[in-house]
């Protein structure tokens, strides 16, 4: 008789977890649901609740795990030090990295289990020369509002050949058909929220730990406008918060020496053609750091890519080339994008396939 596969999968609480869980099961999985404590906040004691009410249903182990240490100091902190180094990172992909798929499929492997799964919308696809495996694929979701792919440019061969994601194949109108016939109780739970730790604004958790440092608010003419209280509080291209009459103002630059916040009325700053390093909105160029290849290897360079600076951001084509640093690349743009911000992930396609991604450095 075949050995069932161990899989272990992260029960958040939430529905696109849950079918994941139940869609393992029916695949014949030896199936344990972990959920894991991330931070002591009423958010995750309730959704802790729900997954183990959707182990009981689905009659799989239930297990917690606490990683509220590990994720403060790796997630929270770094978040906290981007904001107070003036750039705008972003904590899911570092937790996907780190904790999803760092801690916990660690943990998971060392408990014996083949494979470790989660909710994520992506899709995984192996690629075989003579019916030799080469590497595994990461694909865009087939629901391409819900793809999830963006976030989880960091991973490597070694992590993918032993991560499913279930409901990569699944549309999430799919997944809320089979929550019903499966019976489970979420399709009523709150939906995921942007950033897990953060109960109310960024703007409020980040006075929470940082003192106010007032300075100016100038245009790019140098001409002073009005106080800020923290250059942490905005990010490029930001609209709302700015507090000067007359607007609205969208948020062009941060001088870092000077405390300066730069601002300007026209979202449109600087003509279409502009290039690298002009201070404007739009800009055609990108430095990128800390890059990485899902295959393993870097593609022959120059690579023509659809591009996505942001998650929300439509993917725009661009030329990857390097740079005279060994470690950072340059991403060239076929027409401008907004709002380019430091801090943020880059992430190349080649059709539906993830071929990696990079932190923005400029």
């Amino acid at each position: 008789m075949k050995k069932q596969k161990k899989v272990i999968i992260a029960i958040s609480g939430g529905m696109d977890s849950a079918v994941a869980a139940a869609l393992l099961k029916r695949a014949d999985f030896d199936v344990i649901g972990v959920f894991m404590k991330l931070a002591d906040l009423p958010r995750f004691r309730g959704s802790e609740r729900r997954a183990k009410k959707i182990t009981e249903i689905l009659r799989i182990p239930f297990f917690s795990l606490d990683l509220k240490k590990e994720f403060k100091k790796r997630i929270v902190d770094y978040f906290l030090n981007g904001y107070k180094k003036g750039i705008t990172p972003n904590p899911c992909v570092v937790c996907n990295k780190e904790i999803k798929f760092g801690l916990f499929l660690e943990k998971a492997l060392a408990f014996d289990a083949d494979y470790v799964a989660t909710g994520h919308y992506a899709r995984l696809k192996d690629s075989y020369i003579r019916k030799k495996f080469v590497f595994r694929s990461l694909l865009k979701a087939k629901d391409k509002e819900k793809d999830q792919s963006y976030f989880l440019w960091t991973l490597n061969q070694k992590q993918l050949k032993k991560i499913l994601f279930p409901i990569g194949d699944y549309t999430r109108a799919e997944v809320e058909k089979m929550a019903q016939k499966f019976k489970l109780p979420v399709l009523k739970a709150r939906k995921s929220v942007e950033i897990c730790f953060i109960q109310t604004t960024i703007e409020d958790f980040l006075s929470r730990y940082f003192k106010p440092k007032a300075g100016q608010i100038a245009n790019r003419k140098g001409e002073v406008l009005g106080e800020h209280q923290g250059l942490w509080y905005y990010t490029i291209g930001q609209r709302r918060g700015i507090k000067l009459p007359g607007g609205p103002y969208y948020v062009l630059d941060k001088d870092l020496k000077k405390n300066t916040l730069i601002v300007t009325k026209n979202e449109k700053d600087l003509p279409p053609d502009q290039k690298f390093g002009s201070g404007g909105l739009y800009k055609k160029e990108l430095r990128a750091k800390n890059i990485n290849w899902i295959s393993g290897k870097i593609p022959k360079l120059p690579i023509i890519v659809k591009a996505k600076i942001r998650y929300r951001h439509k993917a725009a084509t661009a030329v990857i080339t390097k740079t005279s640093r060994s470690k950072v690349y340059s991403l060239k743009f076929k027409v401008s994008q907004r709002a380019i911000t430091p801090g943020q992930s880059v992430v190349f396609y080649k059709g539906q396939e993830l071929l990696g991604g990079g932190i923005i450095n400029k």
